[in-house]
């Protein structure tokens, strides 16, 4: 569903991704790990074609979109839905209104067919009747919810996840997880998840990829993920453990 071939892209003499090569394979949960700072998010601004390439290809389906044009990209983009870091609500608009926004933007749906849409899409993701509070009425772990729901709202093919599970508890993590799992099986979508928190990864994940360097130096499934001779790799998965034996497992 989507590929990336020898995708180059630095800013003044910083080059964060260096011929990098990925394949994110159709109705798949793949998530994309790596430590901070080495260009995760500007991966996923590649795929969503926000950033353009300095060298390569970005395949979407059967279209590369690299020099598109900005109404073709905007039709690619079209098969997205993406979930924030920090859900990135209106904060002036209610939960309702937040999950309509796309739709009153981009189609031509009269006002009751909105409402209707609105409020399947809040039930499928468990916020059946809050659509009318306000962001700041709630939690962490709702406002993701409801950010997933406007992600949702256009029927995307493909939904991006910039680190779902920042700052949230244990509890909301597990949450989280199995709301990503809900998706891809309730709406048939492919999943991309930007992450390091190491057990959300191996509870959702069909691929697990790792970006060090500017590349992808690894991509398997989470079992044989976990046994890659990689010293990069093992170095940041027994880190993470250490982390999560040090604090008890908190966050």
């Amino acid at each position: 569903m989507i590929r990336l071939v020898n995708v180059e892209k630095s800013f003044g003499d910083q080059k964060v991704l260096n011929r990098l090569n990925l394949t994110i394979d159709e109705g798949k949960i793949t998530v994309i790990m790596g430590r901070s700072g080495e260009g995760k998010s500007v991966l996923l601004k590649h795929i969503i074609g926000l950033l353009r390439p300095d060298e390569g290809e970005i395949w979407v389906n059967d279209k590369e979109i690299t020099h598109l044009k900005a109404r073709e990209l905007n039709e690619v983009r079209r098969q997205f839905g993406m979930l924030f870091q920090e859900a990135a609500l209106f904060d002036s608009m209610t939960v309702g209104e937040n999950v309509a926004f796309p739709l009153k933007e981009h189609t031509g749906k009269h006002e009751k067919e909105i409402e209707t849409l609105v409020m399947n899409i809040l039930r499928e993701v468990g916020l059946e009747g809050v659509e009318d509070k306000m962001p700041s009425q709630l939690s962490g772990g709702m406002k993701k919810r409801v950010g997933l729901a406007r992600a949702l709202a256009l029927n995307p093919k493909i939904v991006l996840f910039d680190e779902p599970t920042t700052g949230l508890d244990p509890i909301m993590t597990k949450a989280i997880a199995d709301l990503i799992l809900d998706t891809r099986k309730k709406f048939a979508v492919t999943a991309v998840v930007i992450s390091h928190d190491i057990p959300l990864t191996f509870k959702i994940a069909d691929e697990i990829a790792m970006l060090y360097e500017g590349r992808i130096i690894e991509k398997a499934p989470p079992e044989e993920f976990s046994k890659s001779d990689i010293p990069v790799i093992q170095k940041f998965l027994n880190a993470q453990k250490l982390s999560v034996a040090f604090t008890g497992g908190r966050k």
